[in-house]
């Protein structure tokens, strides 16, 4: 009987994270890994090489749910292709990989928002319940995960917009939701009473930056 389990075979510098239908296999560094196995009568074919990118596009088209550990070494527009300032914002992408590896050796991987939704949708009933924000971009991509005691998530848009929120998990804790903008894309109308700073980055270029309070419990 054929195995209903798809998996991957990867190199062993990888960093992928790969997930089938819901369960999480394995983890690997993004590199060259393996197409997926043919299962049959027990017996596992390995195919040819292939790249990140062209694993995480295949995963999309089969509706496989996959993950990708952002690499801020060698910067990468997987799953933010459709974005004008797809460049920008992955770099941008890499510029928050960096951050939370260096700071808490976190690997910051993300999903499609397809397959994020409840990480997309918190963070857009935030936006709406405190400030009466509707976010008119797409999302393309979002991930959601905790360090030192506070909840992270952050929503990749269409636009080149990144929105994060910081939600400390003790009462008397931060808690925020930044903004930023890629290099190059304007700023959206739902955002124009926001003032917003300016940092250079090597990885994404010129930053804007801004934020709010959150005051109520989620």
């Amino acid at each position: 009987m054929q195995s209903p389990l798809v998996g991957y075979v990867a190199s062993q510098a990888g960093e992928l994270t790969v997930t089938i239908r819901g369960e999480r296999i394995a983890a690997y560094q993004d590199a060259a890994v393996m197409r997926p196995p043919t299962r049959r009568l027990g017996l596992v074919t390995i195919g040819k090489r292939e790249t990140s990118e062209e694993v995480y596009a295949n995963s999309q088209s089969r509706g496989t749910v996959m993950s990708y550990a952002v690499d801020f070494h060698t910067v990468s527009t997987v799953g933010l292709q459709p974005s004008p300032v797809a460049d920008a914002l992955a770099g941008l992408r890499a510029n928050e990989a960096r951050y939370f590896k260096n700071k808490y050796d976190h690997v910051f991987t993300t999903e499609a928002a397809d397959d994020a939704k409840a990480t997309v949708d918190w963070v857009s009933g935030i936006l709406e319940q405190e400030r009466g924000l509707v976010i008119t971009s797409p999302p393309l991509e979002a991930t959601e995960f905790e360090v030192d005691n506070v909840r992270m998530a952050y929503v990749f848009y269409e636009s080149g917009l990144s929105i994060n929120v910081m939600y400390a998990l003790d009462d008397d804790g931060k808690r925020a939701v930044g903004f930023k903008l890629s290099d190059g894309m304007e700023i959206p109308e739902e955002l124009g009473t926001f003032k917003f700073a300016r940092q250079k980055s090597r990885l994404a270029g010129t930053i804007r930056g801004s934020f709010f309070v959150i005051k109520n419990k989620y």
